[in-house]
């Protein structure tokens, strides 16, 4: 239309001007106004307004794009840029700290906004554009990945109407983008407040890198999403929540079938292995123990059932049969029902929260220990290669959770009790009775420096068994054999000092090797064959990631939501903190007192003769501030452990 209007007036102006020309050479006598008045004038009047209808394309007729364009972009860039020039003057000014709290968040914005000559990053044409729109989405809905919407605060963008309220919104939802991405990342708790035995490597992501690859998204919510654990079973978790959520909480439960009342025990005389009598046939119906209910053999399976009772209810466990341990029996009380400690949405939540402290790439393969479920698992391509019962440390002295790498296997190792341990239980002991150490295989040594040393030598009894485990870690713990395998009949089975004893260590040693060094056909008996007198290690030639980990909540092989025991009371205490006043500082670590479990114990030098060795009471008199000089006595030095390859292998 624009363009016949202007071809109109083209043709008027041509045309009066061959009019004139004639006119003037056949009238040259005429007066100038008779000529004047003969020459027609173009039309000078404004064309009328275009129109709706005047600028849509005809059919076949490309649109006007470039007017379109023109009427259109300018007030874009007028609004943006003011955005910019504020942002720019924001940033530089002290109510950045206000409005990006955390100082690497602040380097983060300077360096990712500076790049892009401040351009915002939300905002196109002074609203909000759609990544904005798909940010804001999903941080109202940072629930379902365990998070608290609130700690994510979005601006209104239809409400800011200036460059200054605008260029303060940018500021506000790129705090709380970054501010997801690290807790997503690594959790809204630090480790350190919940407990001094937990360790773990936490990466937070580098705040211009979450800028850039949000700006470089398609979708900003799912980018945001891909800063959660990638794990299958925070993903099931994740589920899991949702479908609580649904429910108010509430756990679907099949009805509990009536049990009967449990089997008494009669009293009577003291029963021992060997013997027999009616009422091991009620002992064995009690404590239900596989095989003949009416056997009225005390045999070996009698006496490990009887002595792992006895362990789990504080008694002497010596596996007979006695007075106190039948009250026990009578009087127990009925063990709860699995479930939850708390609330199960906030169980979920804070074993969600601790799946975050785990590193993203956790190894292939790897291992998982459980801690609540007493379980060690090995899994292989993300899937589960080989699965064994455990036992852990006990409530007050509670496996750690870390995650270390395993890098050798010691066969027939020697215990060297940790100075924790020498100096909390067994020097008090040695006060009380000088042959304790003695009695239970156990050598004392002291070097030069005065440093005491108190090992066990391999062997049948030795307290780990006739294999460990070896992944290097500041809390000097690791898996191992052991001797008292009648604690596995226990469902509950926190028992040790902290390390872990594997119901089937062999096995486990098989299955290991068979991944690491598959070429050399290691299976139990080979390992079997290689017990003996001297410690023997086999090397890695690729580590494996073990995590060791607490999940009070997760989802089995079956799909369903199962919930443990919170044995060492880690999830009330981070309940506690999310719940709490803490809540505001949660991120911050605490200063913890530095881990002493692996510090030697010390005597005055000499008291052990320089590396000779000492026994009896003349000794532990000496020791103890009974006075007395020591005797010299003979002490036992075990070999130096070896590789698999003969060289000397250090401890």
């Amino acid at each position: 239309m624009i363009s016949v209007r202007f071809d109109r007036v083209l043709a008027s102006t041509a045309l009066g001007l061959v009019l004139t020309l004639g006119s003037h050479a056949g009238m040259a006598q005429q007066p100038d106004e008779k000529i004047e008045a003969t020459v027609p004038l173009p039309d000078t009047s404004l064309p009328a307004p275009l129109t709706a209808q005047d600028v849509a394309p005809k059919p076949g007729q490309a649109a006007p794009v470039e007017a379109v364009k023109t009427e259109t972009a300018a007030p874009a860039v007028t609004a943006d840029s003011a955005v910019s020039d504020r942002l720019r003057e924001l940033i530089a000014s002290k109510q950045f700290e206000r409005s990006v709290s955390r100082k690497a968040d602040r380097e983060g914005v300077d360096s990712f906004y500076k790049a892009r000559n401040y351009a915002p990053l939300w905002l196109t044409a002074g609203a909000a554009n759609e990544r904005a729109k798909s940010a804001i989405a999903y941080l109202a809905q940072a629930d379902a990945v365990g998070l608290d919407p609130r700690d994510y605060p979005t601006p209104d963008f239809k409400s800011a109407i200036t460059s200054d309220a605008q260029a303060e919104a940018e500021l506000k939802l790129t705090a709380a983008a970054l501010t997801f991405a690290r807790q997503a990342q690594i959790g809204r708790v630090h480790f350190s407040r919940v407990s001094s035995d937990i360790q773990f490597e936490l990466n937070a992501p580098e705040p211009a890198a979450v800028l850039a690859k949000l700006a470089d998204a398609g979708d900003t919510g799912k980018t945001l999403d891909s800063y959660n654990p990638p794990q299958a079973e925070f993903k099931a978790l994740r589920a899991k929540l949702a479908e609580l959520r649904k429910t108010g909480g509430v756990i679907a439960k099949p009805e509990e079938e009536s049990k009967p009342a449990p089997v008494l025990v009669g009293e009577g005389k003291i029963l021992r292995p060997g013997l027999k009598d009616q009422r091991v046939i009620a002992l064995r119906k009690r404590l239900n123990i596989a095989g003949d209910k009416n056997n009225e053999l005390y045999d070996d399976a009698v006496r490990d059932a009887v002595k792992a009772f006895q362990t789990a209810a504080d008694l002497h466990a010596d596996g007979n049969l006695g007075p106190n341990t039948v009250k026990a029996l009578n009087g127990e009380k009925k063990v709860a029902a699995k479930g939850p400690s708390a609330d199960p949405i906030d169980t979920v939540v804070v074993n969600m929260e601790r799946w975050r402290w785990l590193p993203r790439d956790i190894g292939n393969p790897h291992v998982i220990v459980n801690i609540p479920d007493y379980r060690l698992t090995l899994y292989n391509n993300d899937k589960v290669f080989w699965t064994t019962k455990i036992v852990v440390g006990k409530a007050n002295l509670p496996t750690p959770l870390i995650s270390a790498e395993m890098k050798f296997i010691t066969v027939n190792p020697t215990w060297n009790v940790p100075p924790s341990i020498i100096e909390n239980e067994y020097l008090p002991a040695l006060q009380q009775d000088p042959q304790a150490l003695e009695r239970i295989g156990l050598k004392i040594e002291q070097d030069a420096d005065g440093n005491v040393r108190i090992f066990q030598p391999p062997g049948a009894g030795n307290a780990l068994g006739r294999i460990r485990f070896n992944f290097p870690n500041k809390f000097l713990v690791y898996q191992h054999d052991t001797p008292d395998k009648h604690l596995f009949a226990r469902e509950e089975r926190a028992f040790s000092h902290g390390c872990m004893r594997v119901q089937n260590p062999l096995t486990y040693g098989e299955k290991l090797l068979s991944l690491v060094l598959p070429n050399e056909r290691y299976t139990e008996a080979k390992l079997q064959s290689m017990f003996g007198g001297s410690e023997i290690n086999i090397n890695f030639p690729k580590n494996i990631w073990v995590h060791l980990t607490y999940q009070t909540a997760f989802v089995d092989e079956d799909g369903k939501l199962q919930f443990r025991k919170d044995v060492y009371g880690r999830d009330a205490r981070m309940i506690a903190i999310l719940k709490g006043s803490e809540r505001k500082v949660a991120e911050i670590p605490v200063e913890r007192a530095p881990n002493t479990s692996s510090k030697p114990v010390r005597m005055p030098v000499g008291m052990y003769g320089g590396g000779g060795g000492y026994s009896g009471s003349n000794f532990f008199d000496f020791l103890f501030g009974g006075g007395g000089s020591p005797t010299a006595q003979p002490q036992y030095r075990p070999r130096p452990p070896r590789n698999v390859n003969g060289r000397v292998s250090q401890r």
